[in-house]
């Protein structure tokens, strides 16, 4: 459990010897306990009271980081059940699952396409984390042979699946340079599997067949066994009772400090689904809630496009909002003589409009104002896109040295702003665009 303000001070030596850049040693306490500060600035604290402390101050769900080839998936860390409340930090590394039993040629097959497969949100190049190889054969052989394949294409993360010992080594043997998750634990193999994840120091998934406490159990012991990176799969797959019971997970770590069991989550949506529909959205419910790793049994682009932008969405900051540079963008090679219009530097605003504008095909200057990160209306509402804003950022890209006019076509969406401008800028006219992005082509036609 967290420990208050007032127990951390009973344990610091109480000098108020300021060397910690605070006042006091209570300032001090409750900076730590608000996880504002770290313990290293106290030079006195006993070696006693900083063990006290610092398993204290660990994180209620440990950071579990599977990694290949640079690539990284780390999970866990989160402190917050609901986004809101602060932030989530680690997006849910999503997976594609092969099998030994399939032919090497269509797992490699496969493994390419997950690889070879991104796309570009608001700036953001979004794609798979990487594969998982189980062994239905129980054959090392084959195993490693179907690694190898993945290998081979796919340079992504990697999780191995085995309840076999010497399968899962022979599947680390056919990817070196990897530290892939292993899974997967139980009553009856967590020794023999917890002696290879620690031999490879590898993060090792453990599933439940009887509830949370066959969890806690095993974690318990395979951390005295000196296997610390668990992964938790609590082995509900309906919708309903995974849901419940990654819930249920996420609050026994977070508000009642269950050690034993504050370790990222893993689910398989595949194995819940009875057709692919069921299976995306069993997905997306694992994304928001409260997977750290996705093994998904289907791949395709209608499918892994949604995912990825749930999910992109869900782990932004929503203190934060995605944005881009402020400045002069050049749309289709524009010329001195063609349309310069404004926008705000939200992210998703500026591809809308200047997606529109590139599909249309007219040429264009795209002037985007530093409205810190906002769209138009609530950027508009706040007072950081006005007239003197746009003006700044008319004035500081020299834009009117690149163009043969003077005429500024805003937002629709802001057409009070016209008359000010007017003022800001003497000697622009200031023309009203549409109201939304999608009207843009046609409004430049008739302009052209």
């Amino acid at each position: 459990m967290a420990l208050t303000g007032l127990q951390i001070y009973k344990l610091l030596p109480q000098t108020n010897c300021k060397e910690c850049n605070f006042p006091t040693c209570l300032a001090f306490a409750m900076k730590l306990a608000a996880k504002q500060a770290e313990l290293a600035a106290c030079p006195y604290v006993s070696d006693e009271a900083k063990g006290q402390l610092e398993t204290a101050a660990a994180p209620p769900i440990r950071l579990v980081t599977v990694s290949s080839n640079g690539h990284k998936v780390a999970a866990g860390n989160e402190t917050v059940l609901f986004r809101h409340e602060k932030t989530f930090y680690h997006p849910p590394g999503l997976f594609v699952r092969v099998r030994d039993s399939q032919p090497v040629a269509e797992v490699g097959a496969l493994a390419a396409q997950v690889a070879g497969y991104t796309v570009d949100y608001v700036g953001m190049d979004l794609a798979f984390d990487g594969m998982a190889a189980q062994s239905d054969t129980g054959d090392p052989n084959a195993f490693a042979r179907c690694v190898a394949a993945v290998r081979q294409v796919n340079d992504g993360a990697l999780i191995l699946m085995s309840e076999d010992p010497a399968v899962l080594q022979a599947g680390l043997d056919a990817a070196p340079g990897a530290v892939p998750l292993l899974y997967g634990a139980n009553r009856e193999n967590w020794s023999a599997l917890g002696k290879v994840a620690k031999e490879a120091k590898a993060p090792l998934a453990l599933r439940s067949r009887d509830g949370l406490d066959e969890l806690a159990e095993v974690s318990k012991k395979l951390q005295a066994a000196g296997v610390q990176d668990l992964v938790l799969d609590p082995g509900r797959r309906d919708f309903c009772g995974s849901l419940a019971a990654v819930t249920q997970l996420r609050r026994l770590a977070l508000k009642h400090g269950a050690r034993d069991l504050g370790f990222p989550l893993i689910a398989f949506p595949g194995e819940g689904a009875e057709t692919p529909a069921d299976e995306a959205a069993l997905a997306a419910q694992f994304i928001a809630k409260y997977a750290g790793f996705v093994v998904l049994d289907q791949f395709s682009p209608a499918l892994a496009y949604p995912l990825l932008v749930l999910r992109a969405n869900i782990f932004t900051d929503p203190q934060k909002p995605i944005q881009v540079q402020p400045g002069l963008y050049e749309i289709n090679n524009p010329q001195a003589g063609d349309p310069l219009m404004v926008t705000t530097n939200f992210s998703i605003t500026y591809f809308s409009v200047a997606n529109e504008v590139d599909s249309s095909g007219h040429p264009g200057w795209l002037l985007v104002a530093d409205a810190e990160g906002m769209s138009v209306l609530t950027a508009w509402a706040a007072g950081k896109f006005d007239a003197s804003t746009i003006a700044k950022a008319v004035q500081t890209t020299n834009v009117a040295d690149k163009i043969s006019h003077r005429k500024l076509i805003i937002p629709g969406q802001v057409a009070v702003l016209s008359g000010d401008l007017e003022e800001e800028l003497p000697g622009w006219e200031i023309a009203v665009g549409p109201r939304e992005a999608v009207d843009l082509p046609g409004y430049l036609k008739v302009m052209a």
